[in-house]
């Protein structure tokens, strides 16, 4: 039986909603929707898809190293934007933290996000070496 290790952000989301940033069981970790709003809880990038992007992969990067992971572990991302004709701000973003790794990647529209601001909001999924 694999042990549970909930990490937690602190972001006003987690306990209402009642989730975790990162959870990892064994040599899996997730992490949770990550949004482009800092530790101050502003929108970074307002209004630039690929800001936004290259922020939230950054915090996603620091969630993982948590957890005992990095970017290299991770095997599926999952892109939610609120406008897909502007895929490719994000796409470019994504491509210049995965280019070299090439993770499994869902990219779809979504009405709208937690934070009216954010243009997307990206989860992530690693996978480590067995212990």
């Amino acid at each position: 039986m694999y042990k549970r290790h909930n990490y937690g952000s602190g972001a006003p989301w987690e306990e209402t909603v009642g989730y975790s940033r990162v959870v990892r069981m064994g040599n899996v970790v997730e992490v949770s929707g990550t949004v482009a709003v800092d530790d101050a809880g502003t929108v970074v990038g307002a209004g630039n898809l690929y800001l936004q992007t290259r922020f939230i992969l950054k915090k996603i990067e620091k969630a993982l190293a948590e957890a005992g992971a990095s970017l290299d572990a991770v095997v599926r991302t999952r892109m939610f934007v609120t406008d897909i004709n502007s895929w490719e701000a994000a796409g470019r973003a994504h491509g210049e933290v995965f280019g070299h790794i090439r993770p499994c990647t869902t990219m779809v529209e979504v009405r709208a996000l937690i934070e009216p601001m954010c243009l997307i909001e990206i989860e992530a999924t690693a996978i480590l070496p067995q212990p």
